[in-house]
C-alpha cells in the first residue's frame, strides 16, 4: 500500500506495518531528518510489530548521509561470555498450517540483545532531534492502542506457545474480549508498562538497560531460572561499527551487510555471476531471465558462506570475488554462528539525501518478559543452525551471523535506493530480485517490490503466480522439482524500500503485499 506517493517534500517511508511507517512520517514531517525517522518507526515497530521486532532483539543498520559513504552498525545478537550446563530451555510447536515446526524458547534461549545501543549510537552519530521526540510515536500507541494489523495477527497464531508461554506472556499478549486466547486482528492492545519504559528509557539513556535496572533484573531472574546472561554480558556488549560491503553493479554503487553476516556477501556473489549478462535484453518475466537467475541461485547456494565458500565459479565472480576476496571473507565468517529468522525491516528517505535501511530480529521470542519492561526478549540460542552438532553447542562470546542484509543502492546518475527485507533464507534472493528490477529493467521501487518473484534453494525450484503460464509450465518442466504457488506469499520475502532522485525531484517507496507493507511519502 503506498500513501502519498511521489507527492512528497520531506522524505519516504517503506516498512511492515501501517502504524511503524506512520512514526517516521510523523517525524519527518517534523523537520527530523531520515535516521530520526527510522529510529522512530524501530521503536515503533517493538510495539505494533511484536513477534518480529524488540528492544530485546538485534539488528542492522545501514546508514548514508547525503553524497557520503555509509556506514554500517552491527547491533545483532551476541552470545553469552559464560555457558551453563542447566538452563531453561525447552521446545514448542508452532503452527503454520500445513506444517509445524519445533523452536526452542525458555531464559536458556537468550543471547545478549543488541537493539538499544544500536538505536542510542545511531542517534549519537546521525539524529537531529531529541530522542524524547523520536520514542513519542511509540509511546503513544503503546499507552492509548492500536488495532493489531492481520498480518500480525497472523504471526501470533503461528507462535501462540510462545505468546502464551508465561503468566507474563499471556497478560500481556491475551485478548481483552477472550482471556485465554491471544489478541486477534481488529483488536486493540495497549501496551502501558512498555509506554512508561520507553519513556524513561528516553530521559535515562542505554545504561538503564545495560548497567542499570533492566540488567540486574534479567541477570538475577537468570540465576535464579536458568538462563545464561549475566551482568558482564550487558556491561561488555558493544557496537560493531563496519564498512559495507560494496560492489559496482550497471551503473551503480550497492552496499551491503558485510561478514559476519552472510546475506550481504551472498547477494553480492549472485550480482557478480550475472554482471555480463544483459539482463535488459532478456526481459523481465522471460524464460531465459528466469532461468539464469536460478541458475546463478544455485550456484550461490553451492558457494554458501557457511559451507566454506569452496566453489570458484568462472567467469564474472572472479572478476569481484576472487579467491583472496573469498578466503578473506571466509575467514571472518566461519565461527559466526547464524540466526535466520523473524525479521522486520525499514527503509527511509529524506528529502536532502539521506538514506537509512533497518533490519532488526527478535527470532520468535523467548517467552521472557523482562520486569517492569514489557519487552520480550529474543530466543537467538534456540536456533537449530548454530547446534548442528545438539544445543547448547553455540561458541561463546561471539557476534552472532545472520541473513539479514539492508541494503543502499547509488546509481550513477544520483538516484539512492535504500532495500532490505525480512524472510529468513529468502532475504537474500527477495533483495537480488528487486535490484535487477531497478537496474537492470529501470522499474520504480513501488512496482519492483510487488513484481512476481521465484526463489531456488536445495534443488527445489519456487515460482509466484504472475508470470506467464507459459513461462511458469516450462519452468516446471526444466526444473523439477517445482512448486507453482497459486497466491504471493510472504515465504518470497517482504522487500520494503524507497527511492530518492533530486534532479528529478523524485521521492517514492514501496512496501511488499507479502509482508503487510505500507509506503507514505510526505
Amino acid at each position: 500500500m503506498a500513501v502519498g506517493m511521489g507527492a512528497g517534500k520531506k522524505g519516504a517511508v517503506a516498512a511492515g506495518d501501517t502504524e511503524t511507517a506512520k512514526a517516521a512520517a510523523e517525524i519527518l514531517r517534523s523537520g527530523g531528518n531520515a535516521f530520526d525517522a527510522v529510529l522512530g518507526a524501530l521503536f515503533a515497530s517493538t510495539v505494533v510489530e511484536p513477534v518480529l521486532s524488540s528492544l530485546g532483539g538485534g539488528g542492522f543498520l545501514l546508514a548514508a548521509r547525503a553524497n557520503q559513504r555509509p556506514v554500517l552498525y552491527d547491533f545483532f545478537a551476541h552470545t553469552p561470555r559464560l555457558k551453563k550446563s542447566e538452563v531453561d530451555f525447552y521446545p514448542v510447536l508452532a503452527d503454520f498450517g500445513a506444517v509445524t515446526q519445533e523452536f526452542h524458547i525458555g531464559q536458556g534461549a537468550i543471547a545478549t540483545p543488541g537493539v538499544v545501543k544500536g538505536a542510542f549510537a545511531a542517534h549519537r552519530d546521525l539524529g537531529s532531534m531529541p530522542l524524547s521526540d523520536i520514542v513519542a510515536p511509540a509511546v503513544e500507541l503503546a499507552r492509548k492502542g492500536f488495532r493489531l494489523s492481520p498480518l500480525q495477527a497472523y504471526i501470533f497464531d503461528v507462535v501462540k506457545p510462545i505468546y502464551m508461554a508465561t503468566p507474563a506472556c499471556r497478560a500481556q499478549y491475551a485478548s481483552p474480549t477472550t482471556p485465554d486466547a491471544l489478541i486477534r486482528a481488529g483488536e486493540t492492545m495497549r501496551l502501558p508498562e512498555k509506554a512508561d519504559f520507553l519513556e524513561v528509557l528516553a530521559c535515562e539513556g542505554e545504561d538503564l538497560f545495560y548497567k542499570g535496572e533492566v540488567a540486574a533484573a534479567v541477570a538475577r531472574d537468570c540465576e535464579d531460572k536458568g538462563g545464561h546472561l549475566d551482568r558482564n554480558d550487558f556491561e561488555s556488549y558493544e557496537i560493531a561499527m563496519r564498512a559495507p560491503l560494496f560492489m559496482e553493479f550497471s551503473d551503480a554503487r550497492i552496499y551491503t551487510n558485510p561478514p559476519p553476516s552472510v546475506g550481504g556477501i551472498l547477494i553480492a556473489f549472485a550480482l557478480a555471476l550475472l554482471e555480463e549478462s544483459s539482463l535488459d535484453r532478456l526481459g523481465f518475466g522471460s524464460y531465459e531471465y528466469l532461468s539464469r537467475l536460478a541458475k546463478v541461485m544455485a550456484m550461490t547456494n553451492r558457494a554458501r558462506v557457511e559451507g566454506g565458500l569452496n566453489e570458484n565459479p568462472d567467469g564474472a565472480a572472479r572478476k569481484l570475488l576472487d579467491p583472496q576476496f573469498l578466503e578473506r571473507y571466509r575467514a571472518e565468517v566461519v565461527g559466526h554462528p547464524p540466526a535466520h529468522r523473524g525479521t522486520t525491516h525499514i527503509s527511509v528517505v529524506d528529502a536532502a539525501g539521506n538514506a537509512a535501511s533497518l533490519t532488526v530480529s527478535n527470532g520468535e521470542g523467548s517467552g521472557y518478559i523482562a520486569p517492569g519492561t514489557g519487552i520480550m526478549f529474543n530466543n537467538m540460542l534456540g536456533e537449530e543452525d548454530i547446534n548442528p552438532q545438539g544445543f547448547q553447542k553455540w561458541p561463546e562470546n561471539t557476534r552472532m551471523s545472520s541473513m539479514m542484509a539492508p541494503s543502499l543502492v547509488q546509481r550513477n546518475d544520483g538516484m539512492v535506493v535504500a532495500l532490505g527485507s525480512g524472510g529468513s533464507n529468502r532475504i537474500r534472493t527477495a533483495v537480488l530480485q528487486v535490484i535487477l528490477d531497478v537496474l537492470e529493467f529501470d522499474i520504480r521501487v513501488r512496482e519492483a517490490v510487488a513484481l512476481p518473484r521465484i526463489h531456488y534453494e536445495r534443488g527445489v525450484m519456487n515460482v509466484e503466480p504472475g508470470f506467464d503460464d507459459g513461462v511458469r509450465e516450462r519452468l516446471a518442466r526444466d526444473f523439477d522439482p517445482c512448486k507453482l504457488w497459486d497466491d504471493v506469499n510472504l515465504f518470497f520475502g517482504g522487500v520494503h524500500a524507497v527511492e530518492f532522485h533530486r534532479a528529478r525531484g523524485l521521492l517514492d517507496g514501496g512496501g511488499d503485499p507479502r509482508r503487510g507493507g505500507v509506503s507514505m511519502v510526505v
